[in-house]
């Protein structure tokens, strides 16, 4: 496998998760947080670089070296923050993979209209209950 140069926005729960799994991946990650607290959960072998900011700013994703990223996560808690943040590293930026978490399942057409990759936490719950259901 080869490593790969990661930013992504949103330290939450699914952000620290992700970080921390793919940090010991050996991959390189640069996470930014407008809440610098929120990077107390990542591991103690956490390896990347943290940013605190707003990642709509773009001194904040220039002082993450969007322009060598290889993918691009946008993982807020809120979808029009990640639908702005994904349509910014795709188009302006030109990361090659660019994903955005939708919190609302309805949003997640839309998006889609708008090619842009999401991840719907709801529609994955739902799809996994009914495999296990029907399973």
């Amino acid at each position: 496998m080869s490593h790969k140069y990661i930013i992504i926005v949103g330290c939450g729960r699914l952000g620290t998760i992700l970080v921390n799994r793919l940090s010991r991946l050996g991959h390189s990650i640069v996470i930014i947080d407008k809440d610098t607290g929120a990077f107390e959960g990542l591991s103690s072998d956490f390896s990347g670089f943290t940013i605190g900011g707003d990642a709509a700013e773009s001194s904040v994703l220039q002082n993450a070296k969007i322009n060598k990223a290889d993918m691009f996560y946008a993982l807020t808690n809120n979808d029009n923050t990640n639908l702005m943040l994904a349509q910014i590293a795709k188009d302006i930026y030109k990361v090659p993979f660019v994903i955005a978490r939708v919190n609302d399942p309805q949003r997640d057409i839309v998006y889609k209209n708008l090619n842009i990759n999401t991840i719907c936490p709801i529609i994955i719950a739902a799809d996994e209950l009914i495999k296990r259901t029907e399973g």
